[in-house]
């Protein structure tokens, strides 16, 4: 599927020879997709061969020290060279005409340091080896089971997809080759007392493949059994508490909190409050974040869209801001690094700064230390969603439960839905234990405002912090 990279990169590496006669740079990123979904619910058996993020296709860019242009196709033969090098032409002139009589920003020439690779993510069950109806079935029963589980569950609803990519970074000195795969799911189930419903939901994920249904098998009695929890819930007293943060929690607060507000292309728009605290405390000492591709999950990649090796950066070290991460041309803008966080939706769609795997690192405590230390509080777990303004700092987010902490144990009292909001600053320094080892999920996408979706996945140990809950 998978062998159309091999047969047009000759002609593409004759594009970027060509090109390289006219601009100081140039580079071109070829695509490969193939991906597909499968879901059972009560309206039946969904399969779609379309996601997010898909669709197999070429992206060539150039900088001429003034401005940078780019063109996105979905057919390449090498007859197309003269014609793709006079429509960049044209889109860099029309660039110039757009913005007489105005001061552009800086638009610097992109490094391109020497770099060969050519590697694969690593998975056991490919999912489309084991075929739609294996799958299908594999669904069925985990609904089933679901259903089984007591007779007040209403409806239990199961999916599965995954993503398989190649992509094929050329520039005179780069030649980056990686095929990656990641699969994600979900059980949802649906409970009713009287007229009263809940719905219970947990996400799967993995860099791999179809084992990941393993995974689902054995939790899916324990997603019912969330959802049966929750119709004994009741609604939170408003107001500001010891929480104790489950990992998937810790992530989202990662992800919302902190996530977009470092990254680096809102520092060259003004857009982030973070540019003025580099070097400053912005967390307590606890706290240390992480965003990068040295842990293996959904998000995981072995270079960005710009052709950046990834690596791990370092955003807060022990509470002091060092850096946010940034794409290419915003790097270059901030005479920075770029730290291969270059990412686009598809090949069509434009290079943005973007997460990839962001986790605040573990500390010393064990989680069951971590309860035993909060007098009045919650536990909270089942983040649904999130969103946080970069140039205030400020924070939204919705969690499914709070269980009751009362003397250091959990007195089986739950609360639902709960809000957590904030002021970012004050809740991370507020961080006083985090729990030895951080886990990540990786189930979902992010965008970019309300658009621009990638891949993306986050997470931590569990933290201790106080929060206000509403």
């Amino acid at each position: 599927m998978f062998e159309i990279i091999d047969r047009v990169k000759p002609g593409l590496q004759q594009l970027i020879r060509a090109l390289r006669e006219t601009y100081p740079y140039a580079s071109v990123l070829a695509v490969a997709d193939d991906n597909r979904s499968w879901s059972i619910s009560r309206n039946g058996v969904n399969i779609s061969a379309s996601g997010r993020m898909g669709g197999t296709g070429y992206v060539v860019r150039v900088f001429d020290g003034t401005g940078c242009a780019e063109y996105s196709f979905n057919e390449f033969a090498e007859e197309d060279i003269p014609e793709l090098c006079a429509v960049l032409a044209r889109r860099l002139e029309e660039q110039k005409e757009a913005l007489e009589g105005f001061e552009p920003l800086p638009t610097p020439v992109l490094s391109d340091e020497p770099a060969v690779l050519k590697k694969s993510s690593a998975w056991k069950v490919h999912p489309r080896e084991l075929g739609d109806e294996a799958i299908v079935a594999k669904l069925t029963a985990l609904r089933q089971k679901a259903l089984d589980h007591d007779e007040r569950v209403l409806d239990a609803q199961a999916a599965v997809s995954y993503r398989a990519c190649r992509k094929l970074f050329l520039s005179e000195n780069r030649d980056l080759d990686q095929t990656i795969m990641w699969t994600t799911a979900m059980v949802a189930v649906g409970a009713r007392r009287g007229q009263e419903i809940k719905m219970a939901y947990r996400p799967f994920s993995n860099l791999g493949g179809a084992e990941v249904l393993d995974d689902m098998d054995q939790n899916v009695e324990k997603v019912a059994d969330d959802a049966l929890e929750l119709l004994e819930s009741r609604p939170i007293v408003p107001g500001e508490y010891e929480c104790v943060c489950s990992p998937e929690t810790t992530g989202m607060i990662v992800h919302e909190a902190f996530g977009h507000g470092v990254e680096m292309d809102m520092f060259v728009k003004d857009r982030a409050l973070a540019r003025e605290c580099v070097g400053e405390y912005v967390a307590s000492q606890m706290v240390t974040m992480h965003d990068g591709s040295a842990v293996d999950e959904a998000a995981t990649m072995f270079f960005d869209d710009e052709g950046t090796l990834a690596g791990d950066t370092v955003i807060i070290d022990k509470g002091v801001l060092r850096r946010g991460m940034c794409d290419a041309l915003s790097a270059a803008r901030l005479g920075m690094t770029p730290t291969g966080n270059g990412r686009r939706e598809s090949y069509e769609r434009k290079a943005y700064t973007r997460m990839t795997n962001t986790y605040f690192q573990g500390g010393e405590y064990t989680p069951e230390e971590i309860i035993a230390s909060v007098k009045d509080g919650f536990l909270l777990e089942a983040p649904s969603s999130g969103m946080e303004d970069p140039k205030n700092w400020g924070i939204q987010c919705m969690v499914t439960t709070a269980r009751e902490i009362k003397d250091g144990k959990l007195t089986g009292k739950l609360f639902s839905p709960i809000v957590l909001t904030g002021y970012v600053p004050d809740l991370l320094k507020s961080v006083t234990m985090m729990s030895k080892t951080p886990e990540l999920s990786g189930s979902g996408f992010c965008g970019k405002g309300y658009k621009e979706w990638v891949k993306v996945s986050d997470g931590g140990p569990y933290m201790k912090a106080r929060i206000r809950l509403g």
